[in-house]
Protein backbone atom coordinates (compact mmCIF):
# COMPACT_ATOMS: atom_id res chain seq x y z
CA UNK A 1 0.00 0.00 0.00
CA UNK A 2 1.40 3.15 -0.94
CA UNK A 3 1.40 6.20 1.63
CA UNK A 4 -1.94 7.08 2.16
CA UNK A 5 -1.46 10.67 1.81
CA UNK A 6 -0.26 10.53 -1.76
CA UNK A 7 -3.33 8.77 -2.69
CA UNK A 8 -6.18 10.59 -4.96
CA UNK A 9 -9.54 10.13 -3.85
CA UNK A 10 -10.75 7.81 -5.98
CA UNK A 11 -8.09 5.07 -5.01
CA UNK A 12 -9.07 6.04 -1.13
CA UNK A 13 -12.56 5.78 -1.89
CA UNK A 14 -11.79 2.46 -3.52
CA UNK A 15 -9.48 1.32 -0.93
CA UNK A 16 -11.79 2.29 1.74
CA UNK A 17 -14.90 0.24 0.00
CA UNK A 18 -12.63 -2.50 -0.39
CA UNK A 19 -11.85 -2.75 3.24
CA UNK A 20 -8.03 -2.36 2.24
CA UNK A 21 -8.09 0.86 4.74
CA UNK A 22 -10.00 2.07 7.81
CA UNK A 23 -11.32 5.34 7.78
CA UNK A 24 -9.41 5.76 11.08
CA UNK A 25 -6.43 4.99 9.01
CA UNK A 26 -6.90 7.38 6.43
CA UNK A 27 -7.62 10.34 8.82
CA UNK A 28 -4.79 9.78 10.88
CA UNK A 29 -2.11 9.82 7.98
CA UNK A 30 -3.68 13.29 6.69
CA UNK A 31 -4.01 14.51 10.22
CA UNK A 32 -0.51 13.33 10.86
CA UNK A 33 1.01 14.80 7.77
CA UNK A 34 -1.20 18.12 8.52
CA UNK A 35 1.09 18.11 12.23
CA UNK A 36 3.78 18.39 10.72
CA UNK A 37 3.24 20.81 7.89
CA UNK A 38 2.29 23.93 10.51
CA UNK A 39 4.65 25.92 8.27
CA UNK A 40 2.54 26.34 5.50
CA UNK A 41 -0.35 28.21 7.47
CA UNK A 42 -3.09 26.18 5.74
CA UNK A 43 -5.03 25.63 8.75
CA UNK A 44 -7.20 28.21 11.01
CA UNK A 45 -9.55 25.71 12.71
CA UNK A 46 -8.22 22.12 13.19
CA UNK A 47 -10.80 19.82 14.31
CA UNK A 48 -8.91 16.61 14.34
CA UNK A 49 -10.06 14.93 17.95
CA UNK A 50 -13.61 14.81 16.67
CA UNK A 51 -12.23 13.69 13.12
CA UNK A 52 -10.85 10.56 14.45
CA UNK A 53 -13.97 9.81 16.82
CA UNK A 54 -16.01 9.82 13.64
CA UNK A 55 -13.75 8.11 11.70
CA UNK A 56 -13.68 4.98 14.56
CA UNK A 57 -17.55 5.05 14.66
CA UNK A 58 -17.57 5.16 10.62
CA UNK A 59 -15.55 2.05 10.71
CA UNK A 60 -17.80 0.53 13.33
CA UNK A 61 -20.35 1.06 10.93
CA UNK A 62 -19.54 1.79 7.62
CA UNK A 63 -22.21 2.75 4.50
CA UNK A 64 -19.80 1.61 1.97
CA UNK A 65 -22.90 3.18 -0.67
CA UNK A 66 -21.88 6.58 0.06
CA UNK A 67 -19.65 8.56 -2.49
CA UNK A 68 -17.39 9.64 -0.30
CA UNK A 69 -17.24 7.38 2.62
CA UNK A 70 -14.80 7.90 5.98
CA UNK A 71 -12.96 10.52 3.99
CA UNK A 72 -11.33 12.96 5.80
CA UNK A 73 -11.24 16.51 4.43
CA UNK A 74 -10.71 20.47 5.23
CA UNK A 75 -12.97 22.99 4.00
CA UNK A 76 -12.24 26.80 3.27
CA UNK A 77 -13.10 28.78 6.09
CA UNK A 78 -15.88 30.99 4.24
CA UNK A 79 -18.91 27.89 4.67
CA UNK A 80 -20.41 27.93 7.86
CA UNK A 81 -20.31 24.72 9.79
CA UNK A 82 -22.24 24.30 13.08
CA UNK A 83 -20.65 24.31 15.92
CA UNK A 84 -17.62 25.21 14.70
CA UNK A 85 -15.61 28.53 14.26
CA UNK A 86 -15.73 29.91 10.99
CA UNK A 87 -14.15 33.44 10.62
CA UNK A 88 -13.74 34.23 7.12
CA UNK A 89 -10.23 34.74 7.41
CA UNK A 90 -11.15 38.23 9.32
CA UNK A 91 -10.48 39.49 12.64
CA UNK A 92 -14.21 40.67 12.56
CA UNK A 93 -15.28 36.76 12.61
CA UNK A 94 -12.65 35.47 15.18
CA UNK A 95 -15.17 34.39 17.61
CA UNK A 96 -18.28 33.33 15.73
CA UNK A 97 -19.36 29.81 15.50
CA UNK A 98 -22.32 29.26 13.42
CA UNK A 99 -25.55 27.54 15.05
CA UNK A 100 -26.22 26.02 11.00
CA UNK A 101 -24.34 24.43 9.17
CA UNK A 102 -23.87 25.54 5.16
CA UNK A 103 -25.72 22.83 2.43
CA UNK A 104 -22.34 22.22 0.41
CA UNK A 105 -20.74 21.13 3.37
CA UNK A 106 -23.78 19.35 4.90
CA UNK A 107 -23.87 17.83 1.57
CA UNK A 108 -20.18 16.86 1.68
CA UNK A 109 -21.32 15.12 5.34
CA UNK A 110 -24.15 13.34 4.22
CA UNK A 111 -21.69 11.29 2.03
CA UNK A 112 -20.12 10.23 4.46
CA UNK A 113 -16.99 12.31 4.81
CA UNK A 114 -15.33 13.60 7.88
CA UNK A 115 -14.40 17.30 8.92
CA UNK A 116 -10.53 17.99 9.04
CA UNK A 117 -10.50 21.43 9.67
CA UNK A 118 -11.10 25.08 8.46
CA UNK A 119 -8.58 26.38 6.05
CA UNK A 120 -7.30 29.89 5.57
CA UNK A 121 -8.38 32.80 3.11
CA UNK A 122 -7.91 35.92 2.12
CA UNK A 123 -10.43 37.61 3.81
CA UNK A 124 -14.04 37.99 2.85
CA UNK A 125 -12.82 36.10 0.05
CA UNK A 126 -10.72 39.68 -1.14
CA UNK A 127 -7.91 38.94 -2.64
CA UNK A 128 -5.33 36.90 -4.94
CA UNK A 129 -2.82 35.62 -2.63
CA UNK A 130 -3.86 34.83 0.72
CA UNK A 131 -1.68 37.79 2.04
CA UNK A 132 -5.60 39.69 3.28
CA UNK A 133 -5.77 36.88 6.04
CA UNK A 134 -5.81 38.11 9.43
CA UNK A 135 -4.42 34.53 10.27
CA UNK A 136 -1.03 35.38 8.11
CA UNK A 137 -0.10 34.34 4.69
CA UNK A 138 -0.27 30.67 3.09
CA UNK A 139 2.52 29.49 1.84
CA UNK A 140 2.94 27.59 -1.34
CA UNK A 141 4.14 24.17 -0.90
CA UNK A 142 5.86 24.48 -4.61
CA UNK A 143 8.06 27.00 -2.80
CA UNK A 144 8.23 28.60 0.52
CA UNK A 145 8.69 31.97 -0.91
CA UNK A 146 5.31 31.91 -2.99
CA UNK A 147 2.29 32.80 -2.61
CA UNK A 148 -0.66 29.94 -3.11
CA UNK A 149 -3.21 32.33 -5.15
CA UNK A 150 -6.48 33.60 -3.42
CA UNK A 151 -8.72 34.12 -2.11
CA UNK A 152 -8.77 30.27 -1.66
CA UNK A 153 -4.84 30.12 -1.14
CA UNK A 154 -5.49 27.99 1.52
CA UNK A 155 -7.51 25.46 -0.15
CA UNK A 156 -4.72 24.91 -2.97
CA UNK A 157 -1.89 24.42 -0.53
CA UNK A 158 -3.48 21.97 1.38
CA UNK A 159 -4.34 19.93 -1.70
CA UNK A 160 -1.11 20.45 -3.43
CA UNK A 161 0.70 19.43 -0.10
CA UNK A 162 -1.67 16.29 0.31
CA UNK A 163 -3.05 17.71 3.67
CA UNK A 164 -6.04 16.68 2.15
CA UNK A 165 -7.72 14.32 -0.51
CA UNK A 166 -9.75 16.90 -1.93
CA UNK A 167 -11.32 20.19 -1.19
CA UNK A 168 -13.65 23.01 -1.21
CA UNK A 169 -12.83 26.59 -2.36
CA UNK A 170 -15.43 29.83 -3.41
CA UNK A 171 -14.86 31.57 -6.37
CA UNK A 172 -16.15 35.44 -6.86
CA UNK A 173 -13.59 36.59 -9.88
CA UNK A 174 -10.95 33.49 -9.80
CA UNK A 175 -10.71 32.34 -6.23
CA UNK A 176 -10.54 28.76 -7.41
CA UNK A 177 -9.11 28.76 -10.82
CA UNK A 178 -6.24 30.58 -9.90
CA UNK A 179 -4.75 29.20 -6.83
CA UNK A 180 -4.94 25.74 -8.37
CA UNK A 181 -3.05 27.39 -11.12
CA UNK A 182 -0.79 28.61 -9.05
CA UNK A 183 -0.16 25.44 -7.22
CA UNK A 184 -0.72 22.84 -9.92
CA UNK A 185 -4.17 21.22 -8.81
CA UNK A 186 -7.57 21.38 -10.71
CA UNK A 187 -9.95 23.88 -9.35
CA UNK A 188 -14.35 24.26 -10.94
CA UNK A 189 -15.72 27.06 -10.79
CA UNK A 190 -19.42 25.72 -11.66
CA UNK A 191 -22.10 27.43 -13.56
CA UNK A 192 -23.37 30.15 -11.33
CA UNK A 193 -26.95 28.78 -9.49
CA UNK A 194 -25.16 25.08 -9.37
CA UNK A 195 -24.11 25.11 -5.69
CA UNK A 196 -26.14 26.68 -3.30
CA UNK A 197 -24.65 29.70 -1.55
CA UNK A 198 -26.62 29.05 1.79
CA UNK A 199 -24.52 29.25 4.31
CA UNK A 200 -20.98 30.52 2.74
CA UNK A 201 -20.18 33.87 3.89
CA UNK A 202 -21.14 36.70 1.13
CA UNK A 203 -18.83 38.67 -0.83
CA UNK A 204 -20.60 39.41 -3.88
CA UNK A 205 -24.04 37.61 -4.00
CA UNK A 206 -24.42 37.92 -7.67
CA UNK A 207 -21.03 36.47 -8.35
CA UNK A 208 -19.97 33.86 -5.64
CA UNK A 209 -20.25 30.01 -6.14
CA UNK A 210 -18.44 26.83 -4.66
CA UNK A 211 -17.14 24.99 -6.25
CA UNK A 212 -14.60 21.54 -5.87
CA UNK A 213 -10.23 21.85 -5.50
CA UNK A 214 -8.80 17.69 -6.36
CA UNK A 215 -5.30 16.46 -7.58
CA UNK A 216 -7.15 16.04 -10.69
CA UNK A 217 -9.89 15.87 -12.98
CA UNK A 218 -11.94 13.03 -11.82
CA UNK A 219 -12.08 13.66 -8.22
CA UNK A 220 -12.83 17.25 -8.94
CA UNK A 221 -16.24 15.77 -10.95
CA UNK A 222 -16.51 13.03 -8.45
CA UNK A 223 -16.67 16.10 -5.47
CA UNK A 224 -19.02 18.19 -8.09
CA UNK A 225 -21.60 15.47 -7.97
CA UNK A 226 -21.72 15.56 -4.62
CA UNK A 227 -22.02 19.76 -3.55
CA UNK A 228 -24.04 20.70 -6.97
CA UNK A 229 -27.79 20.65 -5.68
CA UNK A 230 -31.08 22.29 -5.92
CA UNK A 231 -31.68 24.33 -2.75
CA UNK A 232 -34.93 26.34 -1.72
CA UNK A 233 -32.97 28.31 1.21
CA UNK A 234 -30.57 30.04 -1.82
CA UNK A 235 -33.19 31.87 -4.21
CA UNK A 236 -30.24 31.89 -6.70
CA UNK A 237 -30.41 28.18 -6.68
CA UNK A 238 -31.25 26.32 -9.97
CA UNK A 239 -33.31 23.16 -10.25
CA UNK A 240 -31.95 21.34 -12.96
CA UNK A 241 -31.05 18.23 -14.08
CA UNK A 242 -27.48 17.54 -13.09
CA UNK A 243 -24.94 14.70 -14.55
CA UNK A 244 -23.39 11.76 -12.58
CA UNK A 245 -20.12 14.18 -14.05
CA UNK A 246 -17.98 10.98 -12.42
CA UNK A 247 -19.96 7.95 -14.03
CA UNK A 248 -19.99 9.90 -17.18
CA UNK A 249 -16.67 11.36 -17.21
CA UNK A 250 -14.81 10.37 -20.57
CA UNK A 251 -11.81 11.03 -22.52
CA UNK A 252 -13.30 11.37 -25.86
CA UNK A 253 -13.81 14.67 -26.88
CA UNK A 254 -13.39 13.67 -30.77
CA UNK A 255 -15.37 16.79 -32.70
CA UNK A 256 -15.76 19.04 -29.83
CA UNK A 257 -14.91 22.51 -30.87
CA UNK A 258 -12.99 25.22 -28.74
CA UNK A 259 -12.88 28.40 -29.49
CA UNK A 260 -9.79 30.31 -28.88
CA UNK A 261 -10.53 34.35 -27.99
CA UNK A 262 -8.18 36.34 -29.68
CA UNK A 263 -9.00 39.36 -26.76
CA UNK A 264 -6.91 36.93 -24.35
CA UNK A 265 -4.07 37.54 -25.85
CA UNK A 266 -3.12 40.62 -24.23
CA UNK A 267 -0.17 43.58 -24.20
CA UNK A 268 2.48 42.59 -22.31
CA UNK A 269 1.47 38.40 -22.25
CA UNK A 270 4.72 36.84 -20.92
CA UNK A 271 6.20 34.37 -24.10
CA UNK A 272 5.72 31.14 -21.47
CA UNK A 273 1.97 32.00 -21.57
CA UNK A 274 1.20 32.03 -24.78
CA UNK A 275 4.12 29.25 -25.31
CA UNK A 276 1.38 26.91 -22.56
CA UNK A 277 -1.89 28.20 -24.49
CA UNK A 278 -0.70 27.42 -27.78
CA UNK A 279 0.92 23.66 -26.35
CA UNK A 280 -2.38 23.40 -24.77
CA UNK A 281 -4.29 23.83 -28.73
CA UNK A 282 -1.91 21.32 -29.73
CA UNK A 283 -3.14 19.00 -26.52
CA UNK A 284 -6.91 19.80 -27.34
CA UNK A 285 -6.00 18.88 -31.38
CA UNK A 286 -4.18 15.62 -30.35
CA UNK A 287 -7.34 14.59 -28.38
CA UNK A 288 -9.27 14.95 -31.79
CA UNK A 289 -11.31 18.11 -31.00
CA UNK A 290 -11.33 21.27 -33.39
CA UNK A 291 -10.08 24.69 -33.02
CA UNK A 292 -11.98 27.85 -34.35
CA UNK A 293 -10.64 30.92 -33.73
CA UNK A 294 -13.36 33.32 -32.07
CA UNK A 295 -13.90 37.04 -30.07
CA UNK A 296 -15.12 38.36 -27.37
CA UNK A 297 -14.58 41.81 -27.69
CA UNK A 298 -16.12 43.01 -24.69
CA UNK A 299 -13.54 41.44 -22.85
CA UNK A 300 -11.50 44.43 -21.77
CA UNK A 301 -14.03 45.95 -19.98
CA UNK A 302 -14.40 42.58 -17.63
CA UNK A 303 -12.09 43.47 -15.05
CA UNK A 304 -13.00 47.73 -14.56
CA UNK A 305 -16.96 46.08 -14.79
CA UNK A 306 -16.07 43.30 -12.18
CA UNK A 307 -14.39 46.12 -9.87
CA UNK A 308 -17.36 47.89 -9.80
CA UNK A 309 -20.09 45.32 -9.04
CA UNK A 310 -18.32 43.10 -6.46
CA UNK A 311 -16.82 45.94 -4.19
CA UNK A 312 -20.33 47.58 -4.57
CA UNK A 313 -22.37 43.73 -3.58
CA UNK A 314 -19.28 43.71 -0.53
CA UNK A 315 -20.26 47.15 0.61
CA UNK A 316 -23.95 45.89 0.64
CA UNK A 317 -23.33 42.87 2.03
CA UNK A 318 -20.71 43.75 4.64
CA UNK A 319 -22.65 46.17 6.49
CA UNK A 320 -24.47 43.63 8.90
CA UNK A 321 -21.20 43.33 10.52
CA UNK A 322 -21.63 46.07 13.20
CA UNK A 323 -20.43 44.37 16.53
CA UNK A 324 -23.87 44.09 17.77
CA UNK A 325 -25.35 40.59 17.45
CA UNK A 326 -21.78 38.31 16.57
CA UNK A 327 -18.55 38.95 16.32
CA UNK A 328 -15.67 41.48 16.84
CA UNK A 329 -16.62 44.31 19.01
CA UNK A 330 -14.76 47.20 19.80
CA UNK A 331 -15.34 49.81 22.77
CA UNK A 332 -16.96 52.69 22.30
CA UNK A 333 -18.02 55.67 24.07
CA UNK A 334 -21.35 55.41 22.62
CA UNK A 335 -22.98 53.57 19.66
CA UNK A 336 -21.92 55.32 16.98
CA UNK A 337 -17.99 55.14 17.87
CA UNK A 338 -18.55 51.32 18.82
CA UNK A 339 -20.14 50.63 15.28
CA UNK A 340 -16.67 52.74 13.85
CA UNK A 341 -14.21 51.21 15.75
CA UNK A 342 -15.94 47.39 15.25
CA UNK A 343 -14.96 48.31 11.64
CA UNK A 344 -11.97 49.76 11.39
CA UNK A 345 -10.25 47.42 13.78
CA UNK A 346 -12.29 44.54 12.54
CA UNK A 347 -11.35 44.94 8.79
CA UNK A 348 -8.27 44.68 7.44
CA UNK A 349 -6.96 47.26 4.58
CA UNK A 350 -8.12 45.47 1.50
CA UNK A 351 -11.90 44.84 3.19
CA UNK A 352 -11.76 48.78 3.79
CA UNK A 353 -10.54 49.24 0.48
CA UNK A 354 -12.88 47.71 -1.72
CA UNK A 355 -15.76 48.55 1.14
CA UNK A 356 -15.20 52.20 0.08
CA UNK A 357 -15.36 51.96 -3.28
CA UNK A 358 -18.63 49.72 -3.32
CA UNK A 359 -19.90 52.61 -1.45
CA UNK A 360 -18.88 55.33 -3.69
CA UNK A 361 -20.34 53.82 -6.58
CA UNK A 362 -23.73 52.98 -4.94
CA UNK A 363 -23.77 56.54 -3.57
CA UNK A 364 -25.80 59.42 -4.94
CA UNK A 365 -24.74 60.70 -7.91
CA UNK A 366 -22.33 57.87 -8.47
CA UNK A 367 -24.92 55.13 -8.71
CA UNK A 368 -25.47 56.20 -12.47
CA UNK A 369 -22.51 56.48 -13.56
CA UNK A 370 -20.71 53.39 -12.01
CA UNK A 371 -22.97 50.98 -10.76
CA UNK A 372 -25.67 51.28 -13.73
CA UNK A 373 -23.19 51.39 -16.38
CA UNK A 374 -20.98 48.45 -15.27
CA UNK A 375 -24.03 46.17 -14.77
CA UNK A 376 -24.70 47.32 -18.32
CA UNK A 377 -21.54 46.12 -19.63
CA UNK A 378 -21.96 42.61 -18.07
CA UNK A 379 -24.96 42.42 -19.97
CA UNK A 380 -22.35 42.39 -23.06
CA UNK A 381 -19.84 40.01 -21.97
CA UNK A 382 -22.26 37.32 -21.76
CA UNK A 383 -23.56 38.17 -24.92
CA UNK A 384 -20.30 37.61 -26.37
CA UNK A 385 -20.08 34.50 -24.73
CA UNK A 386 -23.43 33.63 -25.59
CA UNK A 387 -22.75 34.59 -29.37
CA UNK A 388 -19.13 32.13 -29.32
CA UNK A 389 -21.52 29.59 -27.76
CA UNK A 390 -23.00 29.12 -31.15
CA UNK A 391 -19.81 28.30 -32.99
CA UNK A 392 -18.03 26.32 -30.18
CA UNK A 393 -18.64 23.95 -27.75
CA UNK A 394 -16.08 25.37 -25.25
CA UNK A 395 -13.15 28.18 -24.68
CA UNK A 396 -9.63 27.31 -23.88
CA UNK A 397 -7.94 29.92 -22.48
CA UNK A 398 -4.64 30.37 -19.68
CA UNK A 399 -5.61 30.52 -16.19
CA UNK A 400 -3.64 33.13 -15.46
CA UNK A 401 -1.57 35.75 -16.88
CA UNK A 402 1.74 34.57 -14.99
CA UNK A 403 2.74 31.79 -12.52
CA UNK A 404 2.81 31.92 -8.65
CA UNK A 405 4.57 35.61 -7.66
CA UNK A 406 6.62 36.00 -4.39
CA UNK A 407 5.24 36.72 -1.17
CA UNK A 408 4.71 40.72 -0.60
CA UNK A 409 5.81 41.33 -4.05
CA UNK A 410 2.11 42.78 -4.83
CA UNK A 411 0.78 43.35 -2.08
CA UNK A 412 1.65 47.15 -1.45
CA UNK A 413 0.04 47.65 -5.57
CA UNK A 414 -3.55 46.57 -5.47
CA UNK A 415 -4.19 47.63 -8.96
CA UNK A 416 -1.09 44.64 -9.77
CA UNK A 417 -2.64 42.54 -7.66
CA UNK A 418 -6.30 43.29 -9.89
CA UNK A 419 -4.52 42.56 -12.85
CA UNK A 420 -4.15 38.63 -11.70
CA UNK A 421 -7.67 38.05 -12.47
CA UNK A 422 -7.72 38.75 -16.11
CA UNK A 423 -8.25 35.77 -17.69
CA UNK A 424 -10.95 34.33 -14.82
CA UNK A 425 -13.34 37.55 -14.00
CA UNK A 426 -14.99 37.22 -17.23
CA UNK A 427 -16.50 33.65 -16.73
CA UNK A 428 -17.84 34.71 -13.21
CA UNK A 429 -19.44 37.73 -14.57
CA UNK A 430 -21.23 35.34 -17.30
CA UNK A 431 -22.42 33.15 -14.89
CA UNK A 432 -20.37 30.75 -16.80
CA UNK A 433 -18.25 27.81 -15.45
CA UNK A 434 -14.67 26.98 -15.75
CA UNK A 435 -12.28 24.85 -14.83
CA UNK A 436 -8.37 24.94 -14.45
CA UNK A 437 -6.12 22.31 -15.03
CA UNK A 438 -1.92 21.80 -14.51
CA UNK A 439 -0.89 22.09 -17.89
CA UNK A 440 3.20 23.11 -17.57
CA UNK A 441 5.97 24.40 -15.78
CA UNK A 442 7.72 27.85 -15.94
CA UNK A 443 11.61 28.68 -16.59
CA UNK A 444 11.77 28.05 -12.72
CA UNK A 445 9.34 25.30 -12.35
CA UNK A 446 6.53 26.85 -11.01
CA UNK A 447 3.49 25.53 -12.09
CA UNK A 448 1.10 27.03 -14.83
CA UNK A 449 -2.64 26.51 -16.23
CA UNK A 450 -4.77 26.40 -18.78
CA UNK A 451 -8.53 27.30 -17.95
CA UNK A 452 -11.82 25.65 -19.92
CA UNK A 453 -14.58 27.83 -19.76
CA UNK A 454 -18.15 26.55 -20.86
CA UNK A 455 -21.87 27.08 -21.30
CA UNK A 456 -24.22 27.66 -18.61
CA UNK A 457 -24.66 24.02 -16.65
CA UNK A 458 -22.26 22.34 -19.46
CA UNK A 459 -19.99 20.93 -16.64
CA UNK A 460 -19.82 17.52 -17.87
CA UNK A 461 -18.73 18.62 -21.19
CA UNK A 462 -15.60 20.94 -19.79
CA UNK A 463 -15.03 18.36 -17.03
CA UNK A 464 -14.64 15.62 -20.37
CA UNK A 465 -12.38 18.39 -22.18
CA UNK A 466 -10.36 18.81 -18.85
CA UNK A 467 -9.73 15.19 -18.46
CA UNK A 468 -9.18 14.22 -22.05
CA UNK A 469 -6.54 16.82 -21.98
CA UNK A 470 -4.85 16.14 -18.82
CA UNK A 471 -4.30 12.16 -19.94
CA UNK A 472 -2.34 14.24 -22.84
CA UNK A 473 -0.53 16.34 -20.73
CA UNK A 474 0.44 14.31 -17.80
CA UNK A 475 1.53 16.90 -15.53
CA UNK A 476 3.75 15.92 -12.68
CA UNK A 477 4.16 18.48 -9.61
CA UNK A 478 7.63 19.57 -8.32
CA UNK A 479 7.15 19.33 -4.84
CA UNK A 480 9.53 18.64 -2.24
CA UNK A 481 8.25 18.35 1.23
CA UNK A 482 11.02 21.06 2.12
CA UNK A 483 8.22 22.25 5.05
CA UNK A 484 8.15 18.74 6.19
CA UNK A 485 12.08 18.47 6.29
CA UNK A 486 11.99 21.88 8.35
CA UNK A 487 10.03 20.15 11.26
CA UNK A 488 11.74 17.12 10.90
CA UNK A 489 15.06 18.64 11.43
CA UNK A 490 13.84 21.31 14.20
CA UNK A 491 12.55 17.72 15.76
CA UNK A 492 15.80 16.03 16.24
CA UNK A 493 17.14 18.97 17.76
Amino acid sequence: MSDITKQSLSELVQNIKDKKLSSEEVTKAFINRSEKSKELNVYITEDYSSAIEKAKKFDQKPNLDLKLPGIPMAVKDLFCTKNIRTTAGSKILDNFIPTYESTVTQNIWNEGAILLGKLNCDEFAMGSSNETSFFGNVQNPIDKDLVPGGSSGGSASAVAGQLTPITIGTDTGGSIRQPASFTGTVGLKPTYGSCSRYGIVAFASSLDQAGPMAQNVKDCALLQEVISTYDPKDSTSIDFKRDDYSKKLTNNIKGKKIGIPKEYRVEGMPKEIEDLWQKGIEYAKDCGAEIVNISLPHTSYALPTYYIVAPAEASSNLARYDGVKYGFRAKGENLIDMYEKTRSEGFGAEVQRRIMIGTYVLSSGYYDAYYLKAQKVRKLIKNDFDEAYKKVDAILTPSTPSSAFKIGEKKDDPVSMYLNDIFTVPVNLAGLPGISIPAGHDAKGYPLGLQIIGKAFDEQNILNIAYAMEEKINFKNKITDWWIKWVKINQNI
